[in-house]
């Protein structure tokens, strides 16, 4: 199995249409709504919907994987070997939005937030995997275990890593769990909280 090919899945979960960008979006959304990371980014809930949406339809819905499940689960991920950017109508829709709905300072902060990643992301190819989340009533109810296991065995299959960057220290047991080893923790600048880079070797 090459690294680039799509993972089985079995009910209840299904790979997203083109057009459910928005129920993928949205689901995230509210998993992420007060996630310490997103929040100092973004300081609303509707304005991590608002840029999430525009991240979802315009590279992860055409470029990658995005998974649902029936519960009320999304993710969203960037397969071995491929890139993903924005491009310059799409950076302006996300700067329009975080306009109307963020707090003052919203796009520097997702600006400077997006450069340290990118200098934290690791070059050895690997799945990346951007967003997991639930709707609220959703959760303890094993949907993200669900959700991160065909990715998770066709990445054992392919022999290759995968990669996330945690954004909420709560979540640090539950990556752990599905074989994820932290990486340290890197920060934005001063004023943000840690976001914690992990790593899983094919098993």
């Amino acid at each position: 199995m090459t690294a680039g090919a799509r993972p089985t899945l079995d009910p209840p979960l299904r790979a997203a249409g083109r057009g459910e960008w928005k129920t993928v979006a949205d689901i995230t959304a509210e998993a992420f709504a007060s996630d310490p990371m997103m929040s100092w980014v973004f300081g609303s809930p509707r304005a991590i919907q608002s840029a999430l949406r525009v991240l979802c339809r315009s590279i992860y819905s055409p470029k990658g994987w995005c998974h649902l499940h029936e519960a009320g689960g999304a993710t969203m991920w960037m397969p071995a070997g491929v890139k993903g950017e924005l491009g310059v109508i799409s950076q302006i829709q996300l700067a329009i939005g975080a306009v109307r709905f963020a707090s003052k300072g919203a796009m520097g902060r997702a600006l400077k937030l997006g450069e340290v990643m990118e200098a934290h992301h690791p070059q050895a190819p690997h799945h990346y995997l951007f967003t997991i989340g639930t709707r609220s009533d959703a959760r303890g109810k094993g949907v993200g275990g669900a959700l991160l296991k065909p990715v998770l065995a066709q990445a054992d299959a392919s022999d290759t890593p995968v990669y996330l960057e945690n954004s909420n220290p709560v979540n640090t047991g539950f990556y752990r769990s599905h074989g994820f080893e932290p990486m340290g923790v890197f920060h934005a600048d001063e004023t943000a909280p840690p976001m914690e880079p992990m790593w899983r070797e094919p098993q």
